[in-house]
């Protein structure tokens, strides 16, 4: 997390991922690499330190698999989205909102 208890941009797409449901350590990073057509692509180090800084955080937590999770081998562990953790995206997300407001008051991209 940033000094003013913001999420880094890491910490915020694990956030994303989590927000639809809870989700083993390769799922976050496949839904990543999905909803940003590849152009973020987080190897295990960031992934994994994101993860391990977001539980310490209390933004996330660790859960058990559900009977839906099929490919559930033993050995992943599942992560979910917290309140305080959906707050915070929630948060990052309305602030993002502003600067792509202020980004198209000054008409920084064309079109």
């Amino acid at each position: 997390m940033t000094a003013k208890g913001r999420p880094s941009p890491a910490e915020f797409h694990v956030l994303l991922a989590l927000v639809d449901g809870a989700k083993h350590g390769h799922a976050i990073k496949v839904d990543v690499a999905d909803r940003t057509d590849g152009s973020v692509v987080m190897g295990p180090g960031t992934l994994y330190g994101a993860i391990k800084r977001l539980l310490r955080s209390k933004w996330i937590e660790e859960v058990p698999p559900t009977l839906a999770d099929d490919d559930d081998d033993g050995r992943k562990r599942f992560y979910a989205i917290s309140e305080t953790g959906l707050a915070v995206a929630r948060e990052e997300a309305e602030r993002m909102t502003v600067l792509l407001g202020i980004v198209s008051d000054k008409a920084l991209l064309g079109g």
